[in-house]
Formats: structure tokens, C-alpha cells, sequence
């Protein structure tokens, strides 16, 4: 065990966790009517807890388990079955690397919750994103950092897919359920009310920058010149992205907004999240440049051209901002194009196939949408008994 790499994982996984709670559940909060703030805490929070849970008993093995598929890990370590506290993974206790990769099993379903606010019933919530986690998301962990059949020595030969900390396992799994959740919900009754709180908006977002030194510097596993590497890069892609973002908006309409800035933040940092261990501090401020305006008009084309109500823009601000930099570790010669390539394709097909499928049992279950009297009135009140504000915005 090294004490250095130990104490700084054990920083970063709680810096990981600080992304969700509070860092998530404020940024999705303020972009929502005043009326359901509180079921967005709700399904961040619920989601956060349910998560950690199931990647205990299941979720763990499932992806780092010592299965020789090339598929699953198997359930060897099902609840951490023969894991000590003397039991190493690399430099690190393997219970520290047990909930370093933890808080990226919260994460993930989380981003989902963008998608589907206020109009999704709780119980779908919870049901689905528990499935989502153990079918969708761990078996893809296994096949990116698991040893599975995307790493290397797997069906793309020795040289195996480069993703340094979710652009695929992450960003494009949540992004893609995020649009099958849109698709299948179907669009809000009230599409034009702005956000109702801005400066939660922001106050999430600036979170979620600092969070996400935890989430690109940690998975370095070490603390070493590519964690600070990885940190270094990461904010040059946020700061860019969020300058890019807000130019093009002056650009196209005269004016930048706040929300319109922290959300080139966001973009930015997704962005970066596969290459961060691969590239220098050029080549991510060449893909945060991109980044700002490439999302944005990605929210264009989702949004008012295609008609589907993702509500807070879960696919083209995170979605195709990992597809994206995923792209970008081939273009600087960090990784192979057919692996790169393929893997975004691979599991691209099953991440909707298994979203699909889940959606389509889960509503048999439980109610896929709350009903017109509740979605008007607001969730806060009807689906927890409890409102942020007495006022009817």
C-alpha cells in the first residue's frame, strides 16, 4: 500500500460523492420550477443512497470482479465477499478502490434524473435506476476498466479502448438513457417556464468544477505527475468551454446568460472526462473550445428540431460531450480509432437496447408518469407533501 496514492483516492472519492450531493441535486434543482426543487433533491438523494447499496451487494463484482468473460465479473465479491481491510487493488486498500468507484455508481444514474424532472413518478425513479446501475452500467464498467472484452487484450487486440474516467462508461450511458427516458416520457405539459432559480444553477455547477478534480485527477489511482496532470487539464477544459459557450450565446442572441455559462462548465468538464489522462493543456483547451459550442447547438437540434423534451439536456450537454472527447483521444494519436470507435458504437447499441427493455418492464411495475393534475400542480407537494416555496411559479 502507498500512503501518498491512499490519501489522496481517499480525497477524491469524497470530492466524487460531493458531485451528486450537493453538486448535482442543486444544479438540476435551480433549473426547474420552484414547484418540484424538492423532488429533484429527492431523486438525487434517494438515487445517491439506493446506488451505494446495490453497488455493495452487486455492482462491485459485477464489474471488478475476477471473472475471465470478457463480459461480467461474476459474483465472487458479492458483498465484498473476501475483501479485508489488508486486501490491496494496486497501490490502494481494495475497500478504498471499492468506494472511490462507488461514488461513480451514484453519479451515473444520477445525471439520468435531468431528463425526466418534473413529470416521472418516484417510484419508476427508483425501480429503474437500480436496474439501470446492475445491468447497464456495471456490466460496461467491466468491458471499459474491468478487463473485459473492450480493455486490452480484448476484441480489439492488445491495444483496447482509452477511457480515463467515464466519457463512455459515464457520459454516454447516461446520456443515451437519458434520451430513451425523453423519448418515451414524452414532452412536459409546460415547456416555457424559465428556471427558477439561476444562482442555484450556478452554485451546483461551481460544485461540480471542483468535484470533478476528484473525478479525473482520482482516477489516475495515484497521487502522482497524471493525477496533477489530469486535475491541470480539467479545469482548462471547463474554464474554455464555459467562455465558448457564453460567446456563441452573444453571438447567436445578443446576450450571455449565467445558466448559459455554467452549463459550457459542465460541457466542458464531460468533455475532457475520457481524455483527461491522455492529453496536455493545449489539446484541452482545444476541446473545450469546441466543447462550449458543440453541446450548445447539440441542445438546439435535440431540443428544437427534434422535439424531445430531455428537460435539462442531459444528452447534448453530457452525452455528446463524452461521445465527443472519446473521439478526441484518437485525433491527438492517444488511442486507436477502431477501438474508440467501436466501443462508442458497442455500447452505445446496448446501453438503449437495456434502457428500453428496462422502461418498457419497469412501467408494468410502476407508473412510468405522474398524472396531468399532479405534473401541473408541481411533485414537491403531491408525490413528498412537502413544498420549497409559497409561491405558484
Amino acid at each position: 500500500m502507498n500512503g501518498a496514492d491512499t490519501a489522496w483516492i481517499m480525497v477524491a472519492t469524497a470530492l466524487v460523492l460531493f458531485m451528486t450531493l450537493p453538486g448535482l441535486a442543486l444544479f438540476y434543482g435551480g433549473l426547474v420550477r420552484s414547484r418540484n426543487v424538492l423532488s429533484v433533491f429527492m431523486h438525487c438523494y434517494a438515487v445517491a443512497c439506493l446506488m451505494s447499496i446495490l453497488w455493495f451487494i452487486f455492482g462491485y463484482s459485477i464489474a471488478f470482479g475476477s471473472g475471465d468473460s470478457g463480459v461480467w465479473g461474476g459474483l465472487d465479491k458479492l458483498a465484498l465477499r473476501g475483501v479485508t481491510a489488508d486486501s490491496l487493488a494496486g497501490t490502494l486498500p481494495e475497500v478504498l478502490f471499492f468506494a472511490f468507484q462507488m461514488t461513480f455508481a451514484v453519479i451515473t444514474p444520477a445525471l439520468i434524473v435531468g431528463a425526466y424532472v418534473e413529470r416521472v413518478g418516484f417510484g419508476f425513479v427508483l425501480l429503474f435506476s437500480g436496474l439501470w446501475m446492475l445491468l447497464c452500467y456495471a456490466p460496461v464498467v467491466h468491458w471499459v476498466w474491468g478487463g473485459g472484452m473492450l480493455a486490452d487484450g480484448g476484441i480489439f487486440g492488445d491495444t483496447g479502448v482509452r477511457d480515463f474516467a467515464g466519457g463512455i462508461v459515464v457520459h454516454e450511458t447516461a446520456g443515451l438513457a437519458a434520451l430513451v427516458l425523453a423519448i418515451f416520457l414524452g414532452p412536459r405539459r409546460n415547456q416555457t417556464t424559465p428556471p427558477h432559480n439561476p444562482g442555484l444553477v450556478m452554485i451546483g455547477a461551481a460544485m461540480l468544477w471542483v468535484g470533478w478534480f476528484g473525478f479525473n485527477g482520482g482516477s489516475q489511482l495515484a497521487a502522482d505527475g497524471g493525477a496533477a496532470m489530469a486535475l491541470t487539464v480539467t479545469h482548462i477544459s471547463a474554464a474554455t468551454a464555459s467562455l465558448t459557450w457564453a460567446g456563441w450565446e452573444m453571438v447567436k442572441f445578443g446576450k450571455a446568460s449565467l445558466v448559459g455559462l455554467v452549463t459550457g462548465t459542465i460541457a466542458g468538464l464531460a468533455s475532457i472526462t475520457p481524455a483527461s489522462g491522455f492529453v496536455g493543456p493545449l489539446e484541452a483547451l482545444l476541446i473545450g473550445a469546441v466543447a462550449g459550442v458543440l453541446c450548445q447547438e447539440a441542445v438546439v437540434l435535440i431540443r428544437n428540431r427534434l422535439k424531445i423534451d430531455d428537460t435539462l439536456d442531459v444528452f447534448a450537454v453530457h452525452g455528446v460531450g463524452g461521445i465527443f472527447g472519446t473521439v478526441m483521444i484518437a485525433v491527438f494519436g492517444a488511442g486507436a480509432w477502431a477501438a474508440q470507435l467501436g466501443s462508442l458504437a458497442i455500447v452505445g447499441v446496448y446501453t438503449v437496447a437495456v434502457t428500453v427493455g428496462l422502461v418498457l418492464v419497469v412501467r408494468l411495475v410502476t407508473p412510468l408518469r405522474v398524472d396531468a393534475e399532479t405534473e401541473t400542480n408541481g411533485l414537491d407537494l403531491a408525490v413528498h407533501g412537502e413544498r420549497a416555496y409559497d409561491i405558484t411559479s
